[in-house]
């Protein structure tokens, strides 16, 4: 499903379709070398990183409310870990509606506390296995606080000029990506891949890590 094709109606439809398999097997296409067009696309026009200078950025796109954002993020966990020191990896929310803002709020809110380690998983549990629903300001500081969160604290960091600058920044991100879907991955401003066109998620993993050794061997 295309982002002008999500509605409310299906709102994971969009990540079903991310993951989507097409007609090549997968064990033919995990033994193919990515290929710029068919596994990944490279932009037109390159995309401001925030890694330093020296690093390359891989940032993955994701909501919260996404089930395959959720099945997703425990390999990317084990993923992240196994990192090179060059490689600087950030997530960034995304926005197809506005009633995506929220969720937005909430992971630059946790990040700006440091509590992005010890939550991210939480956020993803309390939706999918305990069906919260945390789609508006005030159910989602309500349930932050029953975790243990400084309720004040994070209320003004939710609320802060911040995060909201933080929330504009990755809407203007995605779209300077041409994002179609999540969860997705962009590599060094100038590249990006999805379930879609490596024909998995653990595939999009190996063709980020296949353009992460071309963007580093460019830079040699």
């Amino acid at each position: 499903m295309k982002r002008r094709e999500f509605s409310l109606a299906g709102a994971s439809g969009i990540a079903a379709s991310v993951l989507g398999m097409s007609h090549t097997p997968l064990a033919q296409a995990q033994g193919k070398k990515p290929e710029s067009g068919t596994d990944y696309i490279a932009l037109d026009k390159p995309v401001a990183v925030e890694a330093p200078q020296g690093k390359i950025e891989v940032v993955e796109f994701f909501w919260y409310a996404c089930p395959h954002c959720n099945a997703f993020e425990p390999r990317l966990e084990q993923w992240v870990k196994q990192l090179p020191k060059d490689v600087a990896f950030r997530r960034s929310p995304v926005m197809f509606r506005d009633d995506f803002v929220p969720l937005q709020k909430l992971y630059y809110a946790l990040e700006a506390m440091n509590r992005v380690d010890d939550m991210h998983r939480k956020v993803f549990n309390a939706i999918h296995v305990d069906r919260k629903v945390l789609n508006r300001d005030e159910p989602i500081i309500n349930w932050v606080a029953a975790q243990g969160v400084d309720k004040a604290k994070f209320t003004e960091a939710y609320n802060s000029f911040g995060v909201s600058t933080k929330v504009r920044k990755a809407t203007q991100l995605q779209d300077a990506y041409k994002l179609a879907g999540v969860p997705a991955m962009g590599i060094a401003g100038k590249y990006y891949t999805d379930g879609t066109l490596a024909q998995s998620m653990d595939r999009a993993l190996v063709v980020t890590d296949y353009l992460v050794a071309e963007q580093r061997g460019k830079a040699k």
